[in-house]
This record gives structure tokens, C-alpha cells and sequence, in this order.
């Protein structure tokens, strides 16, 4: 493992992301906490940590940001520090400076936010084969291109539905950012809110660990 600084948030706070795997493996990246009041995306991110770290036995050359949006971790807020939802600020086709509500709030402009910056200029150089974001709300696995094996693998652990919309409409979203627009399949895991952290630790966080097996294959 090695332990690098991501990016920065909207409060300066340096965004610690860990380093698994060989470099010539498959390239993945998985970011818990882009919405820092879903928490149990965040305990998710935290367990594969402390998994990988005893034990990773993938061919893969993979990116863990356990707490991508830390400002908004550490306030309970699903936004940034000022204010905005970073999954809705990605520069997409479909971004809009419309302001449903303040939770939903996209930014000033596409990819105004530190946070994203660093996602896009990451994403950039590292075009990840496949990305995994940890998020909470109804159990549901969305997928953004072709990651339905890894949904699959999921789904055969958690009994959790596979779906390509999350139902209604997110610009500037990074399924639609990455996985639809740059082909770098993303699948969103909608970890059920409110679930202790035991059922988080005991379920959720080796379904992935299973899951990547799969994304071994990818070339």
C-alpha cells in the first residue's frame, strides 16, 4: 500500500487516498464520501481499506479516496465546504447552473470545486478501467456503462437490484461524467441508509472485495 494526498478540499484539507496493487494491473478507483452526510459509504470506504491492507490478492493496480468529499464528511453535509454538491458539478454535456434546492446546489459552474478538479485531472491521467462509488440511500446498484459483472457479483451477495438510472434526472453527475461520456464504466453503490456499521463491515465490504475478481478481467 502506499498513501498519497488526492487533492484538497474547498478548506484546504488534504484528501488521503491509498494505492493498492501493481502498476500494470487494471487500472479501478473507488471514492467513498462524496456525499459526506452518506456515511455508510464512507464506513464502506474505511473497511476495504483496513481489507486491502491485510489482504489483496487482485491483479490490479487500484485507488482508494475513502472520504473523497472530507469537509463534507466531517460537517454531516452531503455538500462541500462551500456548498455544493460535487455530484452535480462534473463538467458533463447534460450540467446545469438550475438550483433545484441548496442540497442539490451544482456550483457557480462545471467543475468549479478543488475536490473534482483533482477527480478530473486524476481521472485524466489515470483513465481507471472501472470506478466504484460508495453512496447511500435505497439498496440499489447503478450502473453507468459496462460494469454489470461487477454489479452482478454484488447483487449475488446483497440481494440488492441492478439499475442503469438512479430514477431521476443528475447533471453533472459522475456516472453520467465518467462512466457514460468517457467509458470508464461506473457503477454507484446505493448502500441502504441507515445501516449499522456491523451489517456495513460484515456484508458490504466483502461483496466488493468479491467483486473485484471480476475487474481483473477488464483490459
Amino acid at each position: 500500500m502506499k498513501s498519497f494526498i488526492f487533492g484538497h478540499t474547498a478548506s484546504q484539507l488534504p484528501i488521503p487516498a491509498y494505492r493498492f496493487g501493481n502498476e500494470n494491473g487494471t487500472r479501478v478507483l473507488i471514492l467513498g464520501g462524496v456525499h459526506g452526510d452518506e456515511i455508510e459509504g464512507v464506513w464502506a470506504g474505511y473497511g476495504l481499506l483496513r481489507a486491502f491492507s491485510e489482504s489483496f490478492p487482485f491483479n490490479l493496480n487500484l485507488t482508494l479516496v475513502p472520504a473523497f468529499n472530507l469537509d463534507g464528511v466531517l460537517k454531516k453535509d452531503r455538500r462541500n465546504n462551500r456548498g455544493v454538491d460535487l455530484n452535480r458539478n462534473l463538467p458533463t454535456k447534460d450540467w446545469s447552473p438550475e438550483i433545484a434546492t441548496e442540497r442539490y446546489h451544482p456550483g457557480t459552474a462545471p467543475n468549479s470545486e478543488p475536490e473534482n478538479q483533482a477527480l478530473v485531472k486524476f481521472l485524466d491521467a489515470e483513465k481507471p478501467r472501472y470506478i466504484l462509488s460508495l453512496h447511500s440511500w435505497k439498496p440499489m446498484l447503478n450502473i453507468n456503462g459496462d460494469c454489470r459483472a461487477e454489479a452482478e457479483a454484488i447483487a449475488r451477495e446483497t440481494g440488492y437490484i441492478i439499475e442503469e438510472t438512479i430514477g431521476y434526472p443528475t447533471p453533472g453527475c459522475l456516472g453520467s461524467y465518467a462512466g457514460l461520456e468517457r467509458s470508464m464504466p461506473t457503477l454507484t453503490y446505493e448502500i441502504e441508509r441507515g445501516l449499522d456499521q456491523k451489517s456495513i463491515l460484515d456484508i458490504h465490504v466483502p461483496a466488493i472485495f468479491k467483486s473485484m475478481k471480476v475487474s481483473e478481467g477488464r483490459k
